[in-house]
């Protein structure tokens, strides 16, 4: 049996049937506590024993919570200025969509 086929069937056995990649798309969710109860039971399994997630699902904290802590600040008139210029050729040459 190869490593991808245990991998498998740790993941529908153990794991509450998740993939990595099916857990990574349900973070945005558990960290916005709007995942159903069972799909949070199975991302708990999953959780418990991936130690990859568990890394990723700790940086991902780590941003929103690092996200959380910078300070908002209008853009300076010279970088407000030179966006809406950039904005204005990119809109003129035919490349923005209608």
């Amino acid at each position: 049996m190869g490593r991808e086929l245990i991998e498998r069937y740790v993941a529908e056995t153990v794991g509450g049937g998740l993939t990595c990649k099916e857990f990574v798309e349900l973070v945005t969710d558990y960290l916005e506590e709007s995942l159903s109860f069972g799909r949070w039971v199975r991302f708990q399994l999953h959780l418990g024993i991936c130690q990859g997630c568990r890394t990723y699902l700790r940086q991902m904290k780590d941003t929103v919570h690092r996200l959380g802590t910078l300070r908002q600040a209008p853009p300076s008139d010279a970088v407000r200025q030179e966006l809406l210029r950039r904005f204005q050729a990119w809109a003129s040459s035919g490349t923005a969509e209608s």
